[in-house]
């Protein structure tokens, strides 16, 4: 009974990680594709506008100008932040087992993430202004989690697994309820009633998935040894 018992119990552990394996990549690449998808819907495809183009937009709505409505301009790019952060400390985990050249691919997600924190036509010496230097620290941060990326994975898993999901909470919280503020003041420019679009949506679920991998990640144990 006492071996049947331990061996179910590391059978549990071991589909618990199979789990995290598949639900920490994917739930971070559905995160992105709504990220990079429509927020704003409308039938000129022109005129739609994606979660990533928000952080530059909504500087342009007489509300925001005005001071009307106050926001953090930057909390629109915490996707970005969240998935980028996430994929560089789960790529090395020994408890998931990914093979070097997914380790690599993740890397490279996570570099393709921060480096969407970029503005259009940006410079180096843009990104040292004021208006900028929230976007340039963020990505000095990602890029600097990329490079360090397995000894990250020395950490504890309840460490790793928490920063996931508190990231990815608050990367869904913040963005979402800035843009359901700021979306009357987008119809009233529009002069259309505007509906949010499928990429909010996505994105939700894929962040909320990612905070729920975090959170099993959390509970998750070192491989067993001498098994």
């Amino acid at each position: 009974m006492g071996t049947n018992a331990l061996h179910s119990t590391r059978s549990g552990w071991r589909s618990r990680d199979i789990t995290l394996r598949w639900l920490l990549p994917m739930a971070g690449l559905v995160s992105l594709i709504g990220y990079w998808g429509s927020w704003v819907a409308h039938p000129v495809a022109g005129l739609a506008i994606l979660g990533l183009d928000l952080g530059e937009y909504v500087k342009f709505l007489p509300s925001i100008r005005s001071g009307q409505i106050q926001l953090w301009r930057e909390g629109f790019y915490l996707p970005l932040v969240a998935v980028s952060l996430a994929f560089s400390l789960f790529a090395y985990r020994p408890e998931l087992r990914y093979p070097r050249w997914l380790r690599l691919l993740f890397l490279a997600v996570a570099i393709v993430a921060a480096l969407n924190l970029l503005p259009p036509a940006w410079t180096p010496a843009r990104m040292m202004t004021d208006e900028f230097q929230q976007q340039a620290l963020a990505i000095l941060l990602c890029l600097t989690a990329v490079a360090f990326s397995p000894v990250l994975a020395l950490w504890k898993a309840v460490v790793t697994g928490a920063l996931i999901a508190l990231l990815s909470l608050v990367a869904v919280i913040v963005p979402v309820w800035q843009f359901f503020r700021v979306l009357p003041g987008i119809s009233i420019l529009y002069n259309h009633a505007l509906s949010w679009g499928w990429g909010v949506g996505v994105m939700g679920m894929g962040l909320l998935a990612l905070t729920a991998g975090g959170v099993l990640l959390t509970i998750s144990r070192s491989p067993t040894r001498g098994a």
